[in-house]
């Protein structure tokens, strides 16, 4: 709606005087009391004119304003940061949960059509077959399945979701626009043109230690910090660059007005005309990131002779630095990481011309192993012993050296398609799956005034570009030649000149700048910390307030941050408590706020406090919180309008909300109904996928636009409706814990698992206001996003929060052919605030070939990123069709490569199953996610848990995916130091993996399954005593306790090495998994054996049946 006439700065409080905005009433009761006071003694008062609304930041006349009328709810803000809100059609009819910044009712998106066959196996509708009863040990033949992840494949009704783009000029979920253009209708946020002036720290320019680095990276060294253009030393004096004259442009994917060439481009590809004297500030990220593929197309062409391909033309140097990578063994990490440098290397590039790169590919051979074809029905056990390596690119030895860790950045096909009808014949998705924010043991650092990025798609300079000479280097994405700066001239290690090609830039694909001012649209924000508490009197009764409580006291002085940063705390229960926690108190003040159809901010500026200046007050809350409550008889639970306060109450800055619930919500907005029908828990059809109401996704929406994000402990026993809850969340790039049947008393095994995983989230390293885009090499294109995310301008992903455990997937097509091409890249560029207040950019880059030849798409398969990428998919699938389509359309994958396989590949037809051996696994982890809990049925899995599950597929880096999917059995009794990794002062045994099936257990051994989330350890009836008494410390089989969660430290080697084997897979991942010692009558011997995903149960075939269910199928 327009701005309020008269009222041209879009001000709120004069809007509200206007009556352009409701108004606040002039009287509100809040009940005042000293925290862990009885609420009896209490008094009134009664709140300044406008106090709910006018405390705000100092007003900055330079940044942009817009007022953008709120819908959905009545949320007033404070004073705030400029605007950075999509605009967005929320349809409050039906909301889709799982859609990863997808198309669903809180996101109207618009694409121009793409190529005639998508490359993404899309998720259709129409008659699927369905999986054999297992009643039947040879499967009849079925109808050929139509159904699945087909390329090439009939559209989805409305109802699904796909990523779409806009069309050119829409403003639909884009920030605001420039200052020049009228606001845009039908946002839900109300932003202010006031800006944040901070106090404290000025911006750091040197490198620091991450806060929550992983707990295997011992004393991992600083990261090593560049400064380009001046000898090695202290960091220059004195502010930032001013902010260049801009004029705001907005991003597409096509054509935008081509800047002059006698017009300065600054850093992010927006023109700035030298003789203007205008100062404009950005407006919104996509500006500042830089547009999307392409912002200049004319450019790009004119080049169009020159040839494609990486390297150098002019003489190599010697290497000007060596980044000396840390010793294997104190890594910590598992064997799969270590054939690819922990942290990106760099390595001294051989010159390779365009003829020398064609001579060496053309001698390159891929490895016999290969080439070979395997007969699945008479070779089952293909599992290795050992982890699972990714496939290595077929790529000259100088280009893979530098190519990006697959653990940061992977590619479902490591041998790209030329064509987008070559990757439908393969019937495989194409796909990349990231983990672009994950602890690294090093990470380069360059500090440097001049960030060197492609004038025309705006891709940042990296080792797979092309060198025409010292002054001229070529994109590898848009292929448009580029200047070389007069800085980047400058090899600050060897400190010579006229070595661009040797600096850290070029030399590793993962590498991260310290941004200057042009990457900011407003100062960077401090840490905020909001912590919201469920004390209602069931939450009392689960005693969770002790725990978190107590972490938080012992991690206070290590939460991520500075001497800016801010805390606070909100309680609710059928009421929200505010505590004022200003500096001089003697003790916290409690602030009841009784009316929670109108929430409203009594005292904002003391309830976000600096954690240095109140930190007595704040110890002093925590230690008196658990106490507070434990008399309340108050049931009800009003989570809606506590996230509305905690919501007004960040705006302004931005931060994390961190809330925790234990029950349905039952008052106010955002109250919830029982879903659940317990007899209808094993069927794949009507159970609860989709959110009963879109509140939660608007929210999180208006969240997201702010820079807040919300994370979700959810501990309850009961059904708690996470699809609707997991939406605040899912859309604010936020994350979500579940601990079923938490109980302090009953389930002290959730308890420790809460304080572990408290630990590591309260600790981990922390990216604020961050955004990030993908970009790929012309003739690819993006079209699906999978993660906790909103996607603003087509292809950019906003992430309030990012955080080194979250993964993204995208699925991919090839739009036009790359038959003029040899090599394909892939850019991942993450642009963030630090908890130190510094504004980074997180650059990965991966390079991969093309090929002409089905044969060598499936020699590239990736089984393992393919698997992920398709549990994504039937994630989307299962809500916006059903369970069951989404479990037919995982079978279908396998059947319909398989066939093309057979049909396109195999020169002779011979019985069996024939599969390359690139997809050997591909049968047996697509059985492994039909059995686990997102997609298995048959099962009396609550509700709840399935929704969590999925939460996990979409969020979870792949490598945690697959563990949980497809779990890793041991066997334990006869540990040895043989092949063992030696890690600091530790040796850990490495036992080899074995299938997962009962025929590999006996009763004399001990064997562990680690499930991911959960790790169990199986003892024989008949187990060694040696092993009964020096690992477990009983006398006898039968002194096994029922109940045994933890080992006893005892004083044996064959203590110490399981001891030491069961700390290293711990240490592998941000989550604690829970370790259970089970007999052969316990009763989770159910749940052990339910994790042999080869061997039949009730509801699901064995290996071999599905093996030939298969067959029959590709034979057809």
């Amino acid at each position: 709606m327009p701005v309020a006439p008269g009222n041209p700065h879009g001000n709120p409080e004069a809007a509200q005087r206007q009556g352009a905005l409701p108004s606040t009433p002039l009287r509100r009761e809040v009940t005042l009391a000293p925290a862990g006071f009885p609420r009896g003694d209490t008094r009134h008062f009664r709140p300044a004119v406008g106090a709910s609304d006018v405390a705000g930041p100092v007003h900055s006349a330079m940044m942009s304003s817009q007022v953008v009328v709120n819908q959905g709810y009545n949320s007033q803000l404070p004073g705030s940061y400029p605007p950075l809100t999509p605009a967005k059609t929320l349809n409050p009819g039906s909301g889709h949960y799982y859609s990863g910044g997808s198309q669903g009712p809180g996101q109207t998106l618009h694409r121009p059509p793409v190529a005639a066959n998508p490359a993404v196996p899309s998720l259709h509708s129409g008659p699927v077959p369905r999986m054999p009863a297992p009643a039947s040990q040879s499967p009849a033949a079925t109808p050929r399945p139509s159904g699945g992840f087909l390329p090439g494949a009939s559209p989805l009704p409305p109802v699904t979701w796909q990523h779409s783009y806009p069309s050119m000029g829409s403003q639909v979920n884009h920030y605001p626009p420039a200052p020049s253009q009228p606001p845009v209708p039908g946002s839900t946020n109300l932003s202010t043109n006031h800006q944040y002036v901070s106090s404290g720290d000025p911006l750091l320019q040197n490198s620091y230690g991450k806060s929550g680095s992983a707990p295997p990276i011992r004393n991992p060294p600083l990261p090593t910090t560049f400064q380009p253009g001046a000898p090695p030393g202290p960091p220059p004096t004195g502010g930032p660059p001013l902010v260049r004259a801009l004029m705001p442009q907005k991003a597409s994917l096509r054509a935008v007005p081509q800047p002059s060439f006698n017009s300065a481009v600054n850093q992010e590809g927006i023109t700035s005309n030298t003789n203007s004297g205008s100062l404009m500030a950005h407006s919104n990220y996509d500006e500042i990131e830089g547009g999307g593929f392409l912002a200049t197309p004319q450019l790009a062409t004119k080049n169009p002779q020159i040839s494609r391909s990486v390297g150098y033309t002019y003489p190599s140097l010697p290497p000007g630095y060596q980044n000396v990578p840390p010793p294997s063994s104190a890594t910590g990490m598992p064997p799969s990481s270590l054939n690819y440098p922990s942290g990106p290397q760099a390595f001294p590039q051989a010159p390779l011309g365009a003829n020398h790169l064609t001579a060496s590919m053309g001698g390159l051979s891929l490895h016999p192993e290969g080439l070979r074809v395997v007969n699945l029905l008479q070779e089952r056990k293909m599992l290795p012993s050992t982890p699972l390596q990714p496939p290595v690119p077929n790529l000259h030895e100088d280009i893979q050296k530098l190519n990006c860790n697959p653990e940061l950045f992977r590619c479902t096909l490591t041998s790209i398609p030329q064509t987008q009808a070559l990757l439908n014949k393969a019937k495989l998705p194409l796909g990349l799956l990231l983990h672009p924010f994950k602890d690294l043991v090093q990470l380069p650092v360059v500090t440097s005034s001049t960030i060197v990025r492609c004038r025309s798609c705006r891709t940042y300079i990296n080792p797979f570009v092309s060198f025409l000479d010292q002054r001229r280097w070529k994109c590898n994405l848009c292929y448009r030649v580029n200047d070389v700066p007069e800085e980047f001239m400058y090899n600050p290690l060897t400190r010579v000149y006229g070595e661009p090609h040797r600096r850290p830039e070029v030399q590793n694909a993962t590498i991260e700048f310290m941004a200057p001012s042009e990457y900011m649209l407003r100062p960077p924000q401090p840490p905020v910390y909001l912590f919201v508490f469920d004390v209602s009197h069931n939450a009392v009764e689960t005693g969770y307030l002790n725990s978190v409580c107590q972490s938080l006291l012992d991690n206070l002085d290590l939460l991520p941050g500075n001497t800016r940063t801010k805390i606070g705390f909100v309680t609710f229960d059928s009421t929200i408590h505010f505590y004022s926690l200003q500096e001089g108190l003697s003790q916290p003040q409690m602030l009841v706020i009784s009316d929670i159809d109108d929430v409203f901010i009594p005292m904002p500026e003391n309830l976000l406090v600096n954690l240095n200046e109140s930190k007595e007050l704040v110890q002093g809350l925590l230690k008196t919180l658990p106490q507070m409550f434990t008399k309340s008889l108050e049931t009800q639970s009003a989570l809606g309008p506590a996230l509305q306060a905690a919501f007004k109450l960040m705006a302004p800055t931005g931060g994390r909300i961190s809330v925790f619930q234990t029950q349905l919500p039952t008052l106010g907005v955002g109250a919830l109904k029982p879903r659940e029908e317990p007899n209808q828990r094993s069927s794949a059809k009507e159970i609860h996928l989709t959110p009963s109401t879109d509140f939660y996704k608007k929210l999180a929406l208006d969240c997201s636009g702010q820079q807040v994000a919300v994370d979700l402990f959810l501990l309850s026993g009961q059904y708690s409706d996470l699809a609707s809850l997991g939406c605040i969340s899912r859309y604010s790039a936020g994350s979500v814990y579940y601990y079923p049947s938490y109980h302090h008393q009953q389930n002290p095994v959730q308890v420790q698992k809460l304080q572990k995983e408290l630990q590591r989230y309260l600790t981990r390293k922390i990216g604020f206001e961050a955004v990030m885009r993908i970009r790929c090499t012309k003739g690819l294109s993006i079209h699906t996003f999978h993660g906790n995310f909103f996607v603003r301008s087509t292809d950019l992903l906003s992430l309030p929060n990012v955080n080194p455990d979250a993964g993204y997937a995208v699925q991919m097509s090839v739009e036009e052919s790359l038959t003029d091409t040899q090599l394909v890249s892939f850019q991942s560029a993450l642009l963030y605030t630090s908890s130190k207040g510094e504004r980074r950019i997180r650059v990965h880059t991966l390079c991969l070939p093309v090929v002409s030849t089905l044969n060598e798409v499936f020699l590239g398969a990736d089984v393992q990123a393919i698997s992920g990428l398709l549990a994504n998919m039937a994630v989307d699938r299962s809500v916006t069709a059903s369970l069951s389509d989404a479990r037919d359309a995982l079978v279908n994958a396998v059947i319909d490569s398989l066939s093309a396989y057979r049909s396109s590949v195999l020169s002779n037809q011979q019985p069996g199953l024939m599969v390359p051996f690139s997809l050997r696994l591909f049968p047996l982890f697509v059985l492994a996610l039909l059995k686990q809990k997102s997609f298995q049925t048959g099962t009396n899995a609550r509700l709840d848990e399935r929704i969590f599950a999925m939460c996990q597929v979409k969020n979870q880096p792949l490598v945690y995916l697959m563990l949980t999917t497809h779990p890793s059995l041991y066997r334990v009794d006869n540990l040895s130091d043989e092949g063992a990794l030696s890690i600091s002062d530790r040796t850990v045994p490495q036992p080899p993996i074995l299938q997962l099936s009962v025929e590999n257990l006996s009763r004399d051994g001990a064997f562990l399954m680690d499930a991911g989330s959960i790790l169990m350890l199986w003892v024989g009836k008949n187990c060694a005593q040696n092993f009964l008494s020096q690992v477990l410390g009983v006398q006898n089989y039968a002194s096994i306790p029922p109940i045994m969660t933890d080992l006893p430290e005892l004083d044996t080697p064959e203590s110490a090495r399981t001891l030491a084997f069961i700390s290293w897979l711990r240490e592998q991942r941000p989550f604690f998994p829970v370790l259970y010692i089970l007999r052969d009558e316990s009763p989770m011997k159910a749940n052990f054996l339910q994790h042999m995903v080869e061997d039949r149960t009730e509801s699901a075939l064995s290996y071999y049946e599905f093996l030939l269910h298969i067959q029959q199928q590709v034979n057809k």
